[in-house]
């Protein structure tokens, strides 16, 4: 009976959403109450075929997460023409650097295909930052530790790069 009441109140799309979001390495360690709060935060928008989320130079606001369709990161390389980084899908996440700083974004992004998104705002992670510390702290956390890994990963390629795999002649 309690059972039948629960889903007789239980919003099906809200919990669908939450459960989304705990599948996501970001949010790792969050509750469900916490994840719905969360989920308030988040702000959804559909995006048609060819349609810009925004275009490199644009400051960045938000963080992006694909909840469902294909998103394409391009950047304009030195003849002008864009450069495919990457297609992400659902589950994917990026403008992450948005939640830091307020610069110019770095690519664009389209959607390669209809796509609905969730947008975290700055301003909405502040907000969390101070009445929902725990959630704020944890994204922030994560931010950090996927930064590090960025930038390790970075001067590893680098530094491979940098070395030449010829062996060296004595002369």
């Amino acid at each position: 009976m309690l059972r039948q009441l629960k889903n007789f109140f239980v919003d099906k799309q809200f919990s669908k959403k939450r459960d989304f979001l705990r599948s996501l390495s970001i949010f790792k360690g969050l509750g469900s109450q916490e994840l719905g709060y969360l989920l308030q935060s988040f702000h959804t928008r559909t995006y048609h075929e060819g349609e810009a989320l925004f275009v490199e130079g644009d400051i960045g606001r938000a963080l992006f997460i694909v909840e469902s369709g294909k998103v394409e990161l391009t950047k304009r390389g030195q003849d002008g023409k864009a450069q495919v980084l990457a297609v992400l899908g659902p589950g994917s996440f990026f403008g992450e650097m948005a939640l830091l700083e307020q610069l110019p974004r770095s690519a664009s992004a389209h959607a390669a295909e209809r796509s609905s998104l969730l947008l975290l705002y700055r301003a909405k992670l502040d907000e969390m930052l101070h009445s929902h510390p725990r959630i704020g702290i944890a994204i922030m956390t994560h931010l950090a530790r996927l930064l590090s890994s960025r930038l390790r990963k970075t001067s590893q390629e680098l530094t491979t790069v940098g070395s030449d795999p010829r062996p060296q002649s004595k002369a």
